[in-house]
């Protein structure tokens, strides 16, 4: 079983705010794939999906951000998901907007989330996609930025990272992660 994990927050307040396109991009694919509906389970809500290419299980962290890991870790423990069989989804500052990177290991960049599940899973040697939303201008403050919605200008290239990120998670059901990571990086 593969497992895609998009971090972002519960709550209506959160739902179009920068830090939740790994939310969004979870959403694309249960569409994209004809995701049965979510259940709950170990502060997650989560689907599995019987793809041609084996089980496809979608994820969201409903532990907020910080403690994503407090989700991830009993999922793929009570699921037997290997730590080589998951894709993270969560958004990036040093990545430009309409920008996407996709890695296979890597420290958590100062993204709490990923310290999360770096701290619960024992590794940082795991793939994940990171969705620029670049930094925030003019003196504001990180967590205001990340939490903040994105402008009326910024959203067509959102919309195009999600679709970007959905249609890479989707090669990734087919192919090695490095040969996703080569067709998709920088695009």
């Amino acid at each position: 079983m593969k497992m895609i994990i998009g971090l972002g927050n519960p709550g209506k307040q959160y739902e179009q705010t920068r830090h939740n396109v790994g939310f969004h991009v979870i959403d694309e694919l249960g569409d994209r794939l004809s995701a049965p509906a979510m259940q709950s389970k170990f502060n997650g809500m989560y689907t599995v999906i019987h793809h041609p290419q084996g089980k496809v299980m979608l994820v969201k962290p409903l532990t907020y951000m910080n403690l994503s890991g407090e989700c991830v870790r009993p999922l793929m423990d009570y699921f037997q998901v290997d730590v080589e069989d998951i894709v993270v989804l969560y958004d990036d500052l040093d990545i430009a907007p309409g920008t996407i990177r996709l890695r296979q290991k890597g420290s958590a960049g100062g993204h709490n989330g990923m310290k999360s599940l770096i701290a619960h899973l024992g590794t940082d040697q795991f793939n994940r996609i990171r969705i620029g939303v670049g930094r925030p201008v003019g003196g504001m403050k990180v967590a205001d930025y990340v939490l903040a919605p994105f402008s009326k200008e910024e959203k067509p290239s959102i919309e195009d990272m999600v679709q970007k990120s959905a249609s890479a998670c989707e090669a990734w059901l087919a192919n090695p992660f490095n040969d996703v990571m080569n067709n998709f990086n920088g695009i």
